[in-house]
């Protein structure tokens, strides 16, 4: 979701920014960069304040969460994304979303953007114990769609998030909204797009076809 549905990172990083400091916890940018790799909120709460109870956890990460939701205006979709989604389910494509964000995150950020109805699965950090570059979350998106994961495209943005879609055997394509192009081939991406402007699903398929059958 984040980096790949809406440009969400700014309002992301400074929610997290707020919450630690809150606590009295100040960190550097540099060290907020940890929270851009599509890691669960369990591990990323763990890494900055050690070790805490389940009920820690969810204390916390609700905090953590109403601070995000005030500046939720902000968060706006990635360019071209909403003609995407509606043009990919005029076409009866079945999506799914598979995300390391809580589930109220995901449902609200969802529902403001007016997408909820096109995503037939949503799969949460929640739903996993491991979380990316585990390939868990993935490949339970694709046993709730019940389709082969090698008949499933992933889209990202990090490096952890390609290496979860593609130890889990699907196709990803890259979203270039905070990684670079390098960085994302680096981990396996089979095609990376700056956004979805202009893209239909016959440029999609064309593109992994062909590089299907150049191997590259």
């Amino acid at each position: 979701m984040d980096g790949v549905i809406v440009d969400s990172h700014p309002v992301h990083r400074r929610a997290w920014q707020q919450f630690l400091q809150s606590l009295g916890r100040r960190v550097s940018e540099s060290e907020l960069d940890y929270i851009l790799d599509g890691r669960k909120r369990a591990d990323i709460l763990c890494h900055f304040l050690g070790p805490l109870s389940p009920e820690q956890i969810l204390e916390y990460g609700q905090r953590k969460d109403s601070f995000f939701q005030e500046r939720a205006s902000e968060v706006l979709p990635i360019c071209g994304l909403v003609p995407f989604i509606e043009h990919a389910a005029s076409q009866g494509t079945r999506m799914a979303v598979a995300t390391s964000a809580s589930e109220s995150r995901t449902r609200f950020t969802l529902e403001q953007l007016k997408l909820r109805s096109h995503f037939e699965v949503l799969v949460t950090g929640k739903d996993v114990t491991l979380g990316k570059p585990a390939p868990d979350i993935y490949r339970i998106a694709c046993r709730r769609l019940a389709v082969e994961p090698e008949e499933a495209v992933a889209f990202e943005d990090a490096v952890a998030g390609v290496r979860a879609a593609k130890t889990a055997g699907l196709r990803c394509v890259g979203v270039l909204s905070h990684q670079s192009a390098p960085n994302l081939s680096a981990a396996g991406v089979d095609w990376t797009v700056p956004d979805f402007a202009g893209l239909s699903l016959n440029t999609l398929e064309f593109e992994l076809a062909r590089l299907s059958a150049t191997g590259f």
